[in-house]
Parts: C-alpha cells; sequence; structure tokens
C-alpha cells in the first residue's frame, strides 16, 4: 500500500513511475519493471528489498550499457533517471516516512529495535 502523503506533494513511488512512463521510444523501459515501480519495489519503506534504489540504479545501468541502446534518446533518460536515484530524487518524502513510522510495520520494526513485545 503506498502511504499517503500531503495533497501538494507527488508520492516518491509516482514520482518514479512518471520518470520511468516518460522515457522516449515505447518499450525501452519494460512494463515488468514500471510495475514492480508501481508497486513500491525501489521503495524506501515498501519494498522487501533491503537497499531498493541500489537495485534500481543497478538495473537502470543495466538497461544503460545494452547495445541496443547506444546513442537513443531513450539512453539519455535512463542515465539521466539513474543519475535522479543516485540523487535521492526518488527517495522517500519526510511524509511517507512518517506514515510508514505510524503503520503496523513500521511499529513493528521500532517494537522489534527496541526488543518490546509487539
Amino acid at each position: 500500500m503506498i502511504a499517503p502523503v500531503p495533497p501538494d506533494t507527488e508520492h516518491s513511488t509516482a514520482k518514479l513511475v512518471r520518470a520511468l512512463r516518460a522515457v522516449p521510444s515505447p518499450g525501452a523501459v519494460p512494463e515488468s519493471m514500471i510495475a514492480r515501480a508501481e508497486r513500491g519495489y525501489y521503495h524506501d519503506y515498501l519494498s522487501p528489498l533491503a537497499l531498493p534504489e541500489m537495485a534500481l540504479a543497478e538495473e537502470l545501468a543495466a538497461m544503460i550499457r545494452h547495445p541496443s541502446r547506444a546513442g537513443l534518446p531513450s539512453r539519455r533518460a535512463i542515465q539521466a533517471i539513474r543519475a535522479g536515484v543516485l540523487n535521492g530524487e526518488f527517495d522517500a518524502s519526510k511524509a511517507e516516512s512518517d506514515a510508514w513510522a505510524a503503520s503496523p510495520e513500521g511499529q513493528a520494526a521500532f517494537a522489534s529495535l527496541l526488543r518490546r513485545p509487539k
């Protein structure tokens, strides 16, 4: 579930999906990757991965290195998204962090860290 954010703020998951969909050339970004992004697979708090942004950066790097992308506008767009990932442009916001911290998953994580029973 995507955590709520203030109405004037775009959720980081939506921001990433929008960027991936904006890459020129239909099919340049696999629909499976976009679907994972929509589910929060690359999100700081929604992902099952320990380092989701690093996984995303590596997937994007593999796409950039693929010989079929040499010189294409889609390659430059993917490079720009990867740079944004590495610069924190798609990191969860404070509002997303607060929403996760208040969620059952966040409370369970805090309880585990503090060694309190759930």
